[in-house]
């Protein structure tokens, strides 16, 4: 491994000289200070603006109601994690607006009203440290799970500060363990030892600000002192050691990854006090120990030892035979999907793996277990039709929960020890869904390649373009967006006569990792030209039309909503642009931004550049074009994508006199607001400006 410094942020003469827009060519640089003085008074001023204007629209207090009914309802399901010594669950209310974290007994939980232990109050913490701690989890010693890492994040950032906590005592141990704010993980390989990836130093940290180093630090020791077992190179994404263990806690050996881009990873085995690297493709990784075996995925076709395993597969190796040969250990194949399969998320219990699936974007989830010589395959009886999911299960027993949902019926949670699986809770309806119904179609993208859609249409919805239509998406980082209950979008949209629309476009996770990686990189406007026909498609069909069009996405498709509206601002009446990727010139620089290089390219790089100045949307807002007045929000403690990216955008837009509207949360990071009162609001002003630009007589606009 290479020993090196980097600065993360390059310097603005150096950003110049390779084409990437410095202070001269950019007046709005000065908004990347998330914090800065100048910075927060814009936003200040922003913030009051738009609370002015929706804020005073009749119907805010409404739909904030509701929408805070829904988030703090006392009913819906409190989703749990299975530990040795009961059930965990993080809960919050109005009146715990930061959270418990608290326990139950299964036999308890199965009622209608659990009792709960509380084990940590969050909200009694951050007052009493005078902190905006927000609970982002905890990492436990296995398998009593008793001694605990406790991540908290002050205001929602991605880097949190880590405390050692005694679950058996409720209480956080005095001189215990304690890791400054980082990004970056730890993990136990004893109750006196931790092995920590942390970003030690201003020198130990990436170009995408990860840690690249990591060591083994021992009870009472100077976390300076601690033994570096593993590191990368600054210009890694990210790099660390980790633990392979098994669900029963025993540790097999140490592992070591290098993320050489985002969807690219080297990784090494400790092999006779060497660190061996793994033979298998840069897009294929370790997916877990069951019934004595290493099982592998590969989102690329994997051709070893005279055999191709296809992309998107499971495949297998005797545990014993790879400790002694990583490399050299005979691979089985476990699982290859058919068309439109894919697999998605997967949980070990004490005996079997479980791996939820989608067909054609239904979710199915599948048991598997080694016997006879041989894998067997189980379909779980679970509801058809439906998005499934696995909610938590027992590293120890057989006892897994999944969860069952679709846009119009509430998620229902079912348990299992062994046996078919059983409804225990469902939560509310929290609209009424009579009349509404959901139908899939699909639209031709500019390649001529079938882009799949979901509507969900309200009740005597008119098919003559007056209907109120909100379409979102995704389509990055191979994440599906699947059907999933709509809970506050049904109360304060659907109920109100609006039409919601899910498209499935190429960049996502929706029909394997091929759908995603034909349109990352220089394919990436791919996925912006399937939205759009999308938009197309459903103005075509009569749905809506543009004046009544509507749209909406966060984060990557924060970006996706940028590039849709001003490619085709002709097409939509409205654009909400959440916590998004914006700025893609220099948005290696801002955030995390430096890590996503692997799925949309480096500015720095003249070819490179071209693909993505060919979309960006704060590049691509000039004079002389009428936008929809798209609607931006960010929050300042976003430390992922950044404010920046929505500041500058919607500060172009105000130099250029276009009409927009911004405000930003102080604290929420990445994910919006830190509680529900928040969260409430949050989407009570966006369905305001919603029901504004596209339910409203504007006629005379």
């Amino acid at each position: 491994m290479t020993l090196g410094t980097v600065n993360p942020a390059f310097a603005d003469n150096q950003a110049a000289d390779t084409g990437v827009p410095g202070p001269e060519q950019d007046p709005h640089i000065w908004l990347e200070e998330a914090r800065g003085e100048k910075a927060l008074e814009w936003v200040k001023a922003e913030n009051e603006r738009t609370l002015g204007l929706l804020t005073a629209d009749p119907r805010f207090e409404q739909l904030k109601a509701e929408a805070l009914t829904i988030l703090d309802s006392e009913d819906r399901i409190p989703f749990v994690s299975i530990r040795p010594d009961g059930l965990y669950n993080f809960w919050q209310d109005k009146a715990n607006p930061r959270g418990l974290v608290r326990k139950t007994t299964l036999e308890s939980y199965r009622t209608d009203t659990p009792e709960w232990e509380v084990v940590l109050d969050v909200d009694a913490l951050a007052k009493a440290e005078g902190r905006e701690w927000v609970y982002q989890g905890s990492t436990c010693l296995p398998p009593e799970l008793r001694h605990c890492m406790i991540s908290l994040s002050d205001g929602g950032k991605d880097a949190t500060i880590m405390r050692e906590f005694d679950m058996v005592t409720k209480s956080f141990v005095e001189g215990g363990f304690e890791l400054p704010e980082s990004q970056g993980n730890m993990q136990w390989i004893d109750k006196d030892t931790l092995l920590v990836t942390r970003n030690f130093d201003d020198t130990l940290k990436t170009e995408s600000e990860y840690p690249f180093t990591s060591r083994i630090w021992k009870r009472g020791q100077s976390l300076d002192d601690a033994q570096e077992i593993f590191r990368g190179s600054p210009k890694d994404v990210w790099a660390g050691a980790s633990l392979l263990r098994d669900n029963k806690g025993t540790i097999h050996a140490y592992t070591a990854f290098r993320a050489v881009s985002f969807h690219e990873t080297e990784y090494y085995v400790q092999k006779d006090g060497e660190w061996l690297r793994l033979d298998i493709p840069l897009k294929a990784s370790p997916y877990g120990i069951v019934d004595g075996h290493l099982l592998y995925s590969t989102d690329v076709d994997w051709t070893v030892d005279g055999q191709t395993f296809p992309a998107d597969s499971l495949i297998a190796v005797d545990l014993e035979e790879w400790k002694a040969n990583p490399n050299g250990a005979k691979k089985t194949l476990v699982w290859a999907p058919g068309e439109r399969q894919t697999k998605q998320g997967g949980s070990i219990t004490g005996n079997s793996l479980f791996v939820t699936m989608l067909d054609n974007v239904v979710g199915k989830v599948v048991r598997f277990d080694f016997a006879d010589g041989a894998w067997h395959q189980t379909p779980v009886a679970l509801p058809d039709n439906a998005t499934l999911g696995i909610a938590t299960s027992s590293d120890e027993t057989d006892q897994i929960m999944f969860t069952v949902t679709d846009f119009l019926n509430p998620t229902t949670l079912y348990y299992s020890d062994g046996g078919k699986p059983e409804a225990i809770k469902t939560s509310p309806l929290y609209f009424d869904p009579a009349g509404m119904d959901v139908e899939q179609f699909s639209a031709t993208s500019k390649d001529g390649t079938k882009i799949p859609y979901f509507i969900v249409k309200p009740k005597g919805m008119k098919v003559d373009g007056t209907t109120a239509t909100l379409l979102t998406g995704y389509g990055g980082f191979q994440v599906p967006r699947l059907p999933a209950y709509l809970g506050t979008t049904g109360k304060l949209w659907l109920e109100k006569g609006g039409a919601y629309v899910l498209a499935n476009m190429r960049g996502g996770g929706e029909f394997g990792p091929n759908w995603h990686q034909t349109a990352i990189r220089e394919n990436k406007q791919r996925t912006w030209d399937d939205f759009i026909a999308v938009g197309e498609d459903l103005v075509k069909r009569g749905f809506t039309s543009p004046q009544h069009l509507g749209i909406q996405g966060g984060s990557q498709g924060g970006l996706l909503v940028g590039t849709a509206f001003t490619q085709r601002p002709d097409l939509f009446g409205a654009a909400i642009v959440q916590i998004p990727l914006f700025d893609m010139l220099r948005y290696h620089l801002i955030g995390r931004g430096a890590s996503w290089i692997g799925e949309y390219g480096d500015p720095r790089i003249p070819e490179q550049r071209a693909w993505i100045e060919g979309y960006s949307p704060y590049q691509k807002i000039v004079e002389g074009v009428d936008y929809p007045s798209p609607f931006l929000w960010a929050s300042t403690a976003d430390d992922r994508t950044h404010p920046a990216h929505a500041r500058k955008g919607a500060a172009k837009l105000k130099a250029l006199g276009q009409p927009y509207y911004y405000y930003e949360e102080m604290t929420g990071g990445h994910s919006g607001g830190v509680d529900n009162e928040q969260r409430a609001q949050l989407q009570a002003l966006q369905f305001i400006y919603l029901m504004e630009r596209l339910m409203d007589d504007r006629s005379k606009d």
